[in-house]
């Protein structure tokens, strides 16, 4: 489970995330909505360490405090990232990007995980020889959560997975996360502004405004009116 407990981050002397908290169970599925610029992919660099938590707040992963701890640590914990704009090495073929996921991951046989990984997204499997700059941005993504997958991770956090998607590949890309959250027990945080995909995932929500938590439940309890208040551009 992870447990984000009062959690606030800021850059410089600007305060961007306030008094964040909110759990995932294990396996459990969280979709973080809110405008552009609220502060959601803020709030994800500070859950993988890319970014600290100040004023005391706290990030636990199955009960053990890893707010002090730094991004290393918390990947072989079992936090995977997939950052929005995917960040695939465009000189490296998608292969050497995918194996990228398991450096430093001596406790992973990488050409077992790698098949896994392939198993979820075959279409790969004829790309690996191409340099990851000439992949179109559906494919990019699928790399970059193949990537991450190759790093046995038991929660993986996704930044904005569906920009720049064309919408049938949106569709896919749904029906994978979920299948890979079912069959595999990994839990999923979903930063979106597609309302669409984030309710075909996520069982949960909570949503941000100006970096603070206005509004968290059920998925199927977030009416229209609730999401053209604080998510209709």
């Amino acid at each position: 489970m992870l447990t984000v407990e009062h959690v606030f981050v800021n850059y410089g002397k600007s305060r961007v995330v306030s008094d964040v908290s909110f759990s995932i169970a294990d396996g459990g599925k969280l979709a973080v909505l809110g405008r552009n610029g609220v502060g959601k992919t803020t709030l994800m660099k500070a859950l993988i360490g890319l970014l600290p938590v100040e004023a005391g707040g706290r990030v636990l992963l199955d009960g053990a405090d890893l707010t002090k701890r730094p991004a290393w640590f918390r990947n072989q914990a079992g936090i995977g990232y997939v950052p929005q704009g995917r960040e695939i090495i465009p000189d490296m073929t998608a292969e050497e990007n995918l194996e990228l996921g398991a450096m430093g991951r001596k406790d992973v046989d990488a050409k077992a995980q790698k098949e896994v990984v392939l198993s979820y997204f075959p279409a790969l499997g004829e790309l690996l020889k191409r340099k990851g700059g000439v992949l179109s941005g559906g494919q990019q993504q699928q790399l970059a959560i193949g990537r991450c997958l190759m790093g046995k991770p038991s929660l993986i956090l996704l930044d904005e997975p569906t920009e720049g998607i064309q919408p049938n590949v949106v569709a896919e890309m749904a029906r994978i996360l979920n299948r890979i959250a079912s069959e595999m027990g990994i839990g999923l945080c979903l930063v979106e502004q597609n309302l669409g995909f984030a309710r075909r995932i996520a069982e949960n929500y909570v949503i941000i405004q100006k970096g603070q938590v206005v509004s968290q439940g059920a998925m199927e309890a977030l009416d229209s009116e609730e999401a053209n208040r604080y998510l209709s551009v």
